[in-house]
């Protein structure tokens, strides 16, 4: 169950809000409606910077040089505001399943509106944000301070994800002051890691700092939302809804499942019976991306899986119907010339698969 405490204030924040325990996770949220606490009780250890706030919005001028719908300078950051005042703050929900605070905040000519939820066994603070936008030539971001020395972040793409380096020491280092990743970003040290992971929000930027305790925070940041004046002077104004959550002691495959997971989020449908899943792997790095019917109308069932780690894995791939063949396909579903199909055993298949691999394999039902 979920636990709700009343909070004092302290060090880390003003007086009021609310203190979120699952058992896994303890959140403090301050009287402002800020994550002040996100401590991995686990790990026993906190996964924000010493006296900083994550869940933080904060709002820049946005004034590119050129291609105003396009491009972000770095000169951005000269110039930013935290927008810590709250119009509201309130507790929403707490029945043992879950406990949600929610925010409301007025800035500018806009509005936000965000329910942070807390539920039991989950390792993840979600996020829920509805922004009234009505802003002109700024850009709104999301920061998360954690107190990690990360050398290096993780960022998802399509089948895999691309490390890139925190520092600025390069000149190729230093233009990567905007990056993209899909549905999450992970940083970690040896030991604990971190991952922010989203539904809707692709544009990031990671950053890292010497505190004067001589400790590093490296501080990631979603770019939410945007107001360009060309060519079209309406971009973006009116409402938004965006699903983020913060995932403190995550590894890389912990972001992989948690970013799914926001995606693609679990429906429950009643009916009169149990339905088996169609397939099912053993290993939490081999990710089963499709199920379809194949495009030829045969009646087999396409599969494509893709390694996520970066690493070399193996398992077993189990059909939840009698399967009479396997065969290996490319992405058109063409059988490939280098195999004439894989062993099937009790609609059992076993995989290996090399680091970032997508398998596509075409099931004939027996």
């Amino acid at each position: 169950p979920v636990t709700v405490t009343a909070r004092a204030g302290d060090a880390a924040g003003p007086d009021g809000g609310w203190e979120l325990d699952n058992g896994e996770l303890r959140i403090a949220v301050d009287g402002r409606g800020l994550v002040v606490s996100a401590y991995d009780l686990r790990a026993r250890r906190e996964a924000l910077a010493p006296g900083s706030a994550a869940n933080l919005l904060q709002i820049h001028p946005d004034f590119p040089n050129m291609w105003d719908a396009w491009d972000i300078d770095e000169f951005y950051r000269h110039n930013v505001t935290d927008l810590t005042d709250a119009d509201e703050v309130t507790l929403t929900a707490d029945d043992g399943a879950a406990a949600t605070v929610r925010v409301k905040r007025s800035f500018g000519d806009s509005s936000v509106v965000q329910h942070l939820t807390l539920r039991a066994g989950s390792r993840v603070l979600d996020i829920d944000t509805e922004v009234d936008w009505y802003e002109t030539e700024k850009l709104l971001k999301a920061a998360f301070p954690i107190d990690v020395k990360a050398d290096r972040s993780a960022a998802e793409t399509q089948f895999g994800h691309v490390h890139r380096d925190t520092h600025t020491n390069t000149s190729w280092e230093a233009a990567k002051f905007e990056i993209c990743a899909h549905r999450w970003i992970h940083v970690q040290e040896p030991g604990w890691g971190a991952a922010v992971v989203n539904d809707s929000t692709y544009g990031h930027d990671v950053t890292r700092d010497i505190r004067d305790d001589g400790g590093q925070t490296t501080t990631v940041r979603l770019s939410l939302l945007r107001a360009p004046r060309y060519p079209d002077p309406q971009t973006d104004q009116g409402g938004h809804r965006l699903r983020y959550a913060l995932a403190p002691g995550a590894t890389v495959n912990d972001a992989v499942r948690e970013g799914h997971f926001i995606n693609l989020p679990e429906r429950s449908v009643a009916g009169s019976a149990t339905v088996e899943p169609l397939v099912t792997v053993d290993t939490d790095t081999i990710v089963v991306e499709t199920v379809k019917l194949a495009e030829d109308r045969g009646g087999d069932v396409v599969v494509r899986l893709y390694e996520s780690s970066g690493g070399r894995s193996a398992g077993t791939l189990t059909a939840g119907f009698p399967v009479g063949a396997v065969t290996a396909t490319d992405l058109l579903e063409r059988p490939l010339d280098d195999g004439d199909g894989l062993a099937v055993a009790d609609g059992a298949v076993e995989l290996a698969l090399r680091p970032f691999e997508i398998l596509t394999l075409r099931l004939a039902r027996d």
